[in-house]
Protein backbone atom coordinates (compact mmCIF):
# COMPACT_ATOMS: atom_id res chain seq x y z
CA UNK A 1 0.00 0.00 0.00
CA UNK A 2 1.52 3.28 -1.15
CA UNK A 3 0.13 6.27 0.76
CA UNK A 4 2.26 9.03 -0.76
CA UNK A 5 4.97 9.28 -3.41
CA UNK A 6 6.56 12.42 -4.73
CA UNK A 7 10.12 12.99 -5.84
CA UNK A 8 12.36 14.24 -8.63
CA UNK A 9 16.00 15.22 -8.89
CA UNK A 10 15.07 18.78 -9.89
CA UNK A 11 12.64 19.58 -7.05
CA UNK A 12 12.88 20.33 -3.35
CA UNK A 13 9.94 19.64 -1.08
CA UNK A 14 9.07 22.48 1.29
CA UNK A 15 8.40 21.94 4.99
CA UNK A 16 4.72 22.61 4.38
CA UNK A 17 4.58 20.00 1.62
CA UNK A 18 6.29 17.44 3.84
CA UNK A 19 4.01 18.15 6.79
CA UNK A 20 0.87 17.96 4.67
CA UNK A 21 2.03 14.72 3.01
CA UNK A 22 2.65 13.10 6.39
CA UNK A 23 -0.60 14.35 7.94
CA UNK A 24 -2.73 13.29 4.96
CA UNK A 25 -1.06 9.86 4.84
CA UNK A 26 -1.56 9.26 8.55
CA UNK A 27 -5.19 10.33 8.36
CA UNK A 28 -5.82 7.50 5.87
CA UNK A 29 -4.75 5.01 8.54
CA UNK A 30 -7.53 6.02 10.94
CA UNK A 31 -7.48 6.43 14.70
CA UNK A 32 -4.45 5.09 16.58
CA UNK A 33 -4.08 4.94 20.34
CA UNK A 34 -0.48 3.70 20.74
CA UNK A 35 2.14 4.71 18.18
CA UNK A 36 5.83 3.77 18.11
CA UNK A 37 8.23 5.85 16.00
CA UNK A 38 11.55 4.37 14.84
CA UNK A 39 13.71 7.18 13.42
CA UNK A 40 17.47 7.04 12.84
CA UNK A 41 19.95 8.14 15.49
CA UNK A 42 22.28 11.14 15.44
CA UNK A 43 24.67 9.43 13.00
CA UNK A 44 21.92 10.03 10.40
CA UNK A 45 21.34 13.65 11.41
CA UNK A 46 21.40 14.81 7.78
CA UNK A 47 18.56 12.46 6.82
CA UNK A 48 16.03 15.17 7.76
CA UNK A 49 14.30 12.50 9.85
CA UNK A 50 14.39 14.77 12.88
CA UNK A 51 11.84 17.16 11.48
CA UNK A 52 9.65 14.28 10.24
CA UNK A 53 9.64 12.77 13.73
CA UNK A 54 8.57 16.15 15.10
CA UNK A 55 5.66 16.12 12.67
CA UNK A 56 4.68 12.68 13.94
CA UNK A 57 4.67 14.01 17.49
CA UNK A 58 2.66 17.07 16.49
CA UNK A 59 0.10 14.85 14.74
CA UNK A 60 -0.31 12.10 17.33
CA UNK A 61 0.54 14.09 20.48
CA UNK A 62 -0.04 11.87 23.55
CA UNK A 63 -0.76 8.87 21.33
CA UNK A 64 2.90 8.79 20.26
CA UNK A 65 3.90 6.74 23.28
CA UNK A 66 7.42 5.62 22.37
CA UNK A 67 10.34 6.75 20.19
CA UNK A 68 13.04 4.14 19.60
CA UNK A 69 16.02 5.50 17.65
CA UNK A 70 17.41 2.78 15.37
CA UNK A 71 20.83 2.56 16.98
CA UNK A 72 21.90 -0.80 15.61
CA UNK A 73 25.37 -1.16 17.13
CA UNK A 74 25.85 2.58 17.69
CA UNK A 75 26.24 4.30 21.05
CA UNK A 76 23.05 5.66 22.62
CA UNK A 77 22.12 9.25 21.87
CA UNK A 78 23.00 11.89 24.42
CA UNK A 79 20.42 14.35 25.70
CA UNK A 80 22.11 17.08 23.66
CA UNK A 81 21.94 14.98 20.48
CA UNK A 82 18.25 14.21 21.05
CA UNK A 83 17.41 17.89 21.52
CA UNK A 84 19.52 18.91 18.52
CA UNK A 85 17.92 16.38 16.19
CA UNK A 86 14.35 16.14 17.53
CA UNK A 87 13.76 19.58 19.01
CA UNK A 88 11.13 19.93 21.72
CA UNK A 89 9.85 16.33 21.75
CA UNK A 90 9.80 15.29 25.44
CA UNK A 91 12.89 13.32 26.44
CA UNK A 92 10.81 10.82 28.39
CA UNK A 93 9.41 9.42 25.11
CA UNK A 94 12.81 8.17 23.96
CA UNK A 95 13.87 4.57 24.47
CA UNK A 96 17.38 3.09 24.08
CA UNK A 97 17.89 0.01 21.92
CA UNK A 98 20.23 -2.59 23.39
CA UNK A 99 21.38 -4.77 20.49
CA UNK A 100 22.64 -7.48 22.82
CA UNK A 101 19.69 -7.92 25.17
CA UNK A 102 16.37 -6.21 24.21
CA UNK A 103 15.43 -8.72 21.53
CA UNK A 104 12.59 -10.77 20.17
CA UNK A 105 13.26 -13.36 17.44
CA UNK A 106 10.42 -13.38 14.92
CA UNK A 107 11.72 -16.32 12.89
CA UNK A 108 14.77 -17.74 11.17
CA UNK A 109 15.76 -17.48 7.52
CA UNK A 110 16.89 -21.01 6.55
CA UNK A 111 20.49 -21.80 5.69
CA UNK A 112 19.41 -23.03 2.24
CA UNK A 113 18.24 -19.51 1.39
CA UNK A 114 21.47 -17.93 2.68
CA UNK A 115 23.50 -20.41 0.64
CA UNK A 116 21.51 -19.60 -2.49
CA UNK A 117 21.80 -15.81 -2.28
CA UNK A 118 25.49 -15.95 -1.25
CA UNK A 119 26.34 -18.16 -4.22
CA UNK A 120 27.31 -20.97 -1.87
CA UNK A 121 29.80 -18.91 0.14
CA UNK A 122 27.80 -19.10 3.40
CA UNK A 123 25.31 -21.58 4.81
CA UNK A 124 24.28 -20.31 8.23
CA UNK A 125 20.72 -19.49 9.28
CA UNK A 126 19.76 -15.85 9.89
CA UNK A 127 17.62 -14.80 12.88
CA UNK A 128 15.02 -12.11 12.19
CA UNK A 129 15.52 -10.16 15.41
CA UNK A 130 13.87 -6.91 16.48
CA UNK A 131 13.67 -4.92 19.67
CA UNK A 132 11.06 -6.56 21.88
CA UNK A 133 9.20 -3.23 22.12
CA UNK A 134 7.98 -3.79 18.54
CA UNK A 135 6.28 -7.02 19.57
CA UNK A 136 5.41 -6.51 23.23
CA UNK A 137 4.62 -2.78 23.25
CA UNK A 138 0.98 -3.22 22.22
CA UNK A 139 1.27 -0.55 19.51
CA UNK A 140 -1.34 -0.30 16.80
CA UNK A 141 1.06 1.61 14.52
CA UNK A 142 4.84 1.53 14.06
CA UNK A 143 6.29 4.34 11.91
CA UNK A 144 9.79 3.71 10.58
CA UNK A 145 11.48 6.90 9.39
CA UNK A 146 14.68 7.09 7.37
CA UNK A 147 16.74 8.14 4.37
CA UNK A 148 17.32 5.97 1.31
CA UNK A 149 20.91 6.43 0.15
CA UNK A 150 23.67 4.17 -1.23
CA UNK A 151 24.98 1.92 1.53
CA UNK A 152 28.01 -0.35 1.88
CA UNK A 153 26.26 -3.31 3.55
CA UNK A 154 22.84 -3.39 1.93
CA UNK A 155 23.25 -1.49 -1.33
CA UNK A 156 20.62 1.13 -0.55
CA UNK A 157 19.95 2.08 3.06
CA UNK A 158 16.68 1.96 4.94
CA UNK A 159 13.26 0.33 4.52
CA UNK A 160 13.34 -2.93 6.52
CA UNK A 161 17.02 -2.45 7.38
CA UNK A 162 15.79 0.17 9.86
CA UNK A 163 13.82 -2.61 11.57
CA UNK A 164 15.99 -5.73 11.35
CA UNK A 165 19.36 -3.97 11.71
CA UNK A 166 18.47 -0.65 13.35
CA UNK A 167 16.51 -2.43 16.10
CA UNK A 168 18.11 -5.81 15.49
CA UNK A 169 20.33 -8.05 17.54
CA UNK A 170 23.93 -9.04 17.70
CA UNK A 171 23.66 -12.24 15.68
CA UNK A 172 21.43 -10.81 12.96
CA UNK A 173 23.57 -7.69 12.52
CA UNK A 174 26.80 -9.69 12.51
CA UNK A 175 25.60 -12.19 9.95
CA UNK A 176 23.98 -9.66 7.60
CA UNK A 177 27.11 -7.50 7.58
CA UNK A 178 29.31 -10.51 6.92
CA UNK A 179 27.06 -11.71 4.09
CA UNK A 180 27.46 -8.34 2.38
CA UNK A 181 31.23 -8.32 2.86
CA UNK A 182 31.73 -11.87 1.60
CA UNK A 183 29.49 -11.33 -1.42
CA UNK A 184 31.46 -8.19 -2.27
CA UNK A 185 30.77 -4.58 -1.39
CA UNK A 186 31.40 -3.35 -4.91
CA UNK A 187 28.73 -5.75 -6.18
CA UNK A 188 26.24 -4.36 -3.67
CA UNK A 189 26.79 -0.59 -3.35
CA UNK A 190 24.01 1.38 -5.05
CA UNK A 191 21.93 -1.70 -5.88
CA UNK A 192 18.51 -2.07 -4.29
CA UNK A 193 18.32 -5.79 -5.05
CA UNK A 194 21.15 -7.82 -3.53
CA UNK A 195 21.66 -10.81 -1.19
CA UNK A 196 21.41 -8.85 2.06
CA UNK A 197 18.18 -7.12 1.01
CA UNK A 198 16.77 -10.44 -0.18
CA UNK A 199 17.33 -11.91 3.29
CA UNK A 200 15.61 -8.96 4.97
CA UNK A 201 12.73 -9.15 2.49
CA UNK A 202 12.35 -12.86 3.26
CA UNK A 203 12.09 -11.96 6.94
CA UNK A 204 9.53 -9.21 6.25
CA UNK A 205 7.38 -11.44 4.08
CA UNK A 206 7.49 -14.51 6.30
CA UNK A 207 7.82 -13.27 9.88
CA UNK A 208 6.77 -9.61 10.21
CA UNK A 209 3.44 -9.28 8.41
CA UNK A 210 1.63 -8.97 11.75
CA UNK A 211 3.61 -5.87 12.76
CA UNK A 212 1.73 -2.64 11.82
CA UNK A 213 4.73 -0.95 10.15
CA UNK A 214 4.51 2.09 7.89
CA UNK A 215 7.68 3.46 6.27
CA UNK A 216 8.39 7.17 5.76
CA UNK A 217 11.38 7.35 3.40
CA UNK A 218 13.29 10.42 2.27
CA UNK A 219 15.79 11.08 -0.50
CA UNK A 220 18.11 13.94 0.46
CA UNK A 221 20.61 16.02 -1.48
CA UNK A 222 22.10 19.50 -1.49
CA UNK A 223 20.53 22.30 -3.52
CA UNK A 224 22.38 24.94 -5.54
CA UNK A 225 23.16 26.89 -2.36
CA UNK A 226 24.64 23.86 -0.61
CA UNK A 227 21.66 23.38 1.71
CA UNK A 228 20.31 19.92 2.50
CA UNK A 229 16.86 19.43 1.00
CA UNK A 230 14.39 16.60 0.59
CA UNK A 231 14.13 15.63 -3.07
CA UNK A 232 11.71 12.79 -2.52
CA UNK A 233 9.23 11.53 0.07
CA UNK A 234 7.66 8.08 -0.03
CA UNK A 235 5.19 6.69 2.51
CA UNK A 236 3.88 3.13 2.47
CA UNK A 237 4.09 -0.34 3.93
CA UNK A 238 5.76 -2.45 1.26
CA UNK A 239 8.74 -2.91 -1.05
CA UNK A 240 7.31 -0.68 -3.78
CA UNK A 241 7.63 2.32 -1.48
CA UNK A 242 11.33 1.56 -0.99
CA UNK A 243 11.89 0.76 -4.66
CA UNK A 244 10.63 4.19 -5.76
CA UNK A 245 12.88 5.93 -3.23
CA UNK A 246 15.88 3.84 -4.30
CA UNK A 247 15.33 4.72 -7.96
CA UNK A 248 15.38 8.43 -7.14
CA UNK A 249 18.37 8.08 -4.82
CA UNK A 250 20.42 6.56 -7.62
CA UNK A 251 19.70 9.64 -9.71
CA UNK A 252 20.34 12.09 -6.87
CA UNK A 253 23.04 10.51 -4.71
CA UNK A 254 25.13 8.55 -7.22
CA UNK A 255 27.91 10.33 -9.11
CA UNK A 256 29.28 8.44 -12.12
CA UNK A 257 32.70 9.75 -13.16
CA UNK A 258 34.30 9.49 -16.57
CA UNK A 259 37.76 8.76 -15.16
CA UNK A 260 39.20 7.39 -11.92
CA UNK A 261 40.34 9.87 -9.28
CA UNK A 262 43.98 10.10 -8.24
CA UNK A 263 43.45 12.09 -5.06
CA UNK A 264 40.25 12.36 -3.05
CA UNK A 265 39.88 14.56 0.05
CA UNK A 266 36.91 13.83 2.32
CA UNK A 267 35.78 15.98 5.25
CA UNK A 268 34.03 14.36 8.20
CA UNK A 269 31.76 16.67 10.19
CA UNK A 270 32.98 16.37 13.81
CA UNK A 271 29.42 16.40 15.15
CA UNK A 272 28.50 13.33 13.11
CA UNK A 273 31.73 11.34 12.73
CA UNK A 274 33.63 10.43 15.89
CA UNK A 275 34.74 6.89 14.96
CA UNK A 276 36.14 5.07 11.95
CA UNK A 277 33.14 2.74 12.32
CA UNK A 278 31.15 5.65 10.90
CA UNK A 279 33.93 7.71 9.33
CA UNK A 280 34.91 4.91 6.98
CA UNK A 281 32.01 6.00 4.84
CA UNK A 282 34.82 8.07 3.34
CA UNK A 283 36.29 4.74 2.16
CA UNK A 284 33.09 2.87 1.31
CA UNK A 285 31.53 5.59 -0.77
CA UNK A 286 34.64 6.52 -2.79
CA UNK A 287 36.50 3.26 -3.35
CA UNK A 288 34.85 2.64 -6.73
CA UNK A 289 36.04 6.07 -7.87
CA UNK A 290 39.68 5.99 -6.77
CA UNK A 291 42.39 4.99 -9.23
CA UNK A 292 44.80 2.15 -8.61
CA UNK A 293 47.73 3.78 -6.78
CA UNK A 294 45.56 6.75 -5.83
CA UNK A 295 45.18 8.41 -2.45
CA UNK A 296 42.28 9.08 -0.09
CA UNK A 297 42.82 11.78 2.54
CA UNK A 298 40.27 11.87 5.36
CA UNK A 299 39.99 15.09 7.39
CA UNK A 300 38.49 13.89 10.66
CA UNK A 301 38.53 16.56 13.40
CA UNK A 302 36.01 14.67 15.55
CA UNK A 303 37.73 11.28 15.36
CA UNK A 304 38.41 9.89 18.84
CA UNK A 305 37.84 6.11 18.53
CA UNK A 306 37.60 3.25 16.06
CA UNK A 307 34.46 1.41 17.16
CA UNK A 308 31.50 2.95 18.96
CA UNK A 309 31.14 -0.29 20.88
CA UNK A 310 34.04 -1.01 23.28
CA UNK A 311 34.50 -4.62 22.17
CA UNK A 312 34.39 -3.74 18.46
CA UNK A 313 36.87 -0.92 19.10
CA UNK A 314 39.20 -3.49 20.66
CA UNK A 315 38.87 -5.84 17.69
CA UNK A 316 39.56 -3.08 15.17
CA UNK A 317 42.69 -2.10 17.10
CA UNK A 318 43.83 -5.73 17.28
CA UNK A 319 43.31 -6.84 13.68
CA UNK A 320 43.30 -3.63 11.64
CA UNK A 321 41.92 -2.86 8.20
CA UNK A 322 43.51 -5.59 6.07
CA UNK A 323 42.65 -7.23 2.75
CA UNK A 324 39.66 -9.52 2.37
CA UNK A 325 41.74 -12.76 2.27
CA UNK A 326 43.58 -11.71 5.43
CA UNK A 327 40.38 -10.90 7.34
CA UNK A 328 38.71 -14.12 6.22
CA UNK A 329 41.73 -16.02 7.52
CA UNK A 330 41.53 -14.12 10.82
CA UNK A 331 37.85 -15.13 11.08
CA UNK A 332 38.74 -18.73 10.39
CA UNK A 333 41.48 -18.75 13.05
CA UNK A 334 39.92 -16.63 15.82
CA UNK A 335 36.68 -17.29 17.69
CA UNK A 336 36.43 -13.66 18.82
CA UNK A 337 35.98 -12.58 15.19
CA UNK A 338 33.69 -15.52 14.41
CA UNK A 339 31.50 -14.23 17.22
CA UNK A 340 31.67 -10.63 15.96
CA UNK A 341 31.12 -10.97 12.22
CA UNK A 342 29.95 -7.34 11.85
CA UNK A 343 33.40 -6.27 13.07
CA UNK A 344 35.03 -8.60 10.56
CA UNK A 345 32.83 -7.22 7.80
CA UNK A 346 33.71 -3.68 8.83
CA UNK A 347 37.43 -4.46 8.60
CA UNK A 348 36.91 -5.70 5.04
CA UNK A 349 34.80 -2.68 4.10
CA UNK A 350 37.39 -0.26 5.47
CA UNK A 351 40.26 -1.71 3.46
CA UNK A 352 41.52 -0.42 0.14
CA UNK A 353 42.58 -3.99 -0.65
CA UNK A 354 46.06 -2.47 -1.11
CA UNK A 355 44.77 -0.77 -4.26
CA UNK A 356 45.14 2.83 -3.00
CA UNK A 357 46.38 4.51 0.17
CA UNK A 358 44.13 5.81 2.97
CA UNK A 359 45.49 8.69 5.05
CA UNK A 360 43.56 9.64 8.18
CA UNK A 361 43.98 13.06 9.83
CA UNK A 362 42.33 12.57 13.24
CA UNK A 363 41.37 15.09 15.87
CA UNK A 364 42.23 12.93 18.88
CA UNK A 365 43.78 9.60 17.87
CA UNK A 366 47.58 9.36 17.77
CA UNK A 367 49.87 8.57 14.83
CA UNK A 368 50.67 5.21 16.39
CA UNK A 369 46.99 4.31 16.81
CA UNK A 370 46.17 5.19 13.20
CA UNK A 371 49.14 3.32 11.75
CA UNK A 372 48.47 0.28 13.92
CA UNK A 373 45.13 -0.29 12.14
CA UNK A 374 46.87 -0.14 8.74
CA UNK A 375 46.05 3.45 7.75
CA UNK A 376 48.56 6.19 7.00
CA UNK A 377 48.63 9.22 9.32
CA UNK A 378 48.90 12.96 8.66
CA UNK A 379 48.63 15.92 11.03
CA UNK A 380 45.12 17.37 11.03
CA UNK A 381 46.08 21.05 11.31
CA UNK A 382 48.62 20.77 8.53
CA UNK A 383 46.20 19.07 6.18
CA UNK A 384 43.27 21.34 7.11
CA UNK A 385 45.43 24.33 6.20
CA UNK A 386 46.39 22.73 2.90
CA UNK A 387 42.89 21.45 2.09
CA UNK A 388 40.60 23.93 3.81
CA UNK A 389 37.03 22.53 3.69
CA UNK A 390 35.64 26.04 3.96
CA UNK A 391 37.32 27.04 0.71
CA UNK A 392 36.88 23.86 -1.33
CA UNK A 393 33.89 23.03 -3.50
CA UNK A 394 32.38 19.58 -3.81
CA UNK A 395 33.92 17.94 -6.85
CA UNK A 396 37.08 18.86 -8.72
CA UNK A 397 39.37 21.54 -7.29
CA UNK A 398 42.72 22.83 -8.53
CA UNK A 399 45.00 23.83 -5.66
CA UNK A 400 47.35 26.88 -5.76
CA UNK A 401 50.29 24.60 -6.57
CA UNK A 402 48.40 23.10 -9.51
CA UNK A 403 47.46 19.84 -7.80
CA UNK A 404 44.03 18.51 -8.78
CA UNK A 405 41.90 16.95 -6.07
CA UNK A 406 38.33 15.74 -5.77
CA UNK A 407 36.64 17.05 -2.62
CA UNK A 408 33.66 15.54 -0.79
CA UNK A 409 32.17 17.52 2.09
CA UNK A 410 29.89 14.73 3.36
CA UNK A 411 30.42 11.12 2.24
CA UNK A 412 27.12 10.05 3.84
CA UNK A 413 25.17 11.81 1.09
CA UNK A 414 26.30 9.84 -1.93
CA UNK A 415 28.23 7.21 -3.83
CA UNK A 416 31.01 7.95 -6.28
CA UNK A 417 32.32 5.57 -8.96
CA UNK A 418 33.96 5.64 -12.34
CA UNK A 419 32.17 3.79 -15.10
CA UNK A 420 34.80 1.08 -15.63
CA UNK A 421 34.52 -0.09 -12.01
CA UNK A 422 30.73 0.09 -11.62
CA UNK A 423 29.36 -2.74 -13.73
CA UNK A 424 25.62 -3.35 -13.66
Amino acid sequence: MLLFAKGHEKISLSENEIREAIYSSLSKLGYKKRVLAIPPDFTRFHSQAGIITRYLYQYYKEYLTDILPALGTHAKMSEHEIKTMYGDIPLELFRVHNWRNDLFTLGEVPSEFISKVSEGKLNYTWPAQVNKLLVEGNHDLIVSVGQVVPHEVIGMANYNKNIFVGTGGREGINKSHFLGAVYGMERIMGRADNPVRQVLNYASDNFAKHLPIIYVLTVVDKNEMGELVIKGLYIGDDYDCFKLAAQLSLKVNFVMLEKPLNKVVVYLDPHEFKSTWLGNKSVYRTRMAIADGGELIVLAPGLKEFGEDREIDRLIRKYGYKTTPEILQFVNDNDELKNNLSAAAHLIHGSSENRFTITYCPGSLSKEEIENVNFKYADLNTMMNKYNPGKLSDGYNTMPDGEEIFFISNPALGLWAHKDRFNN
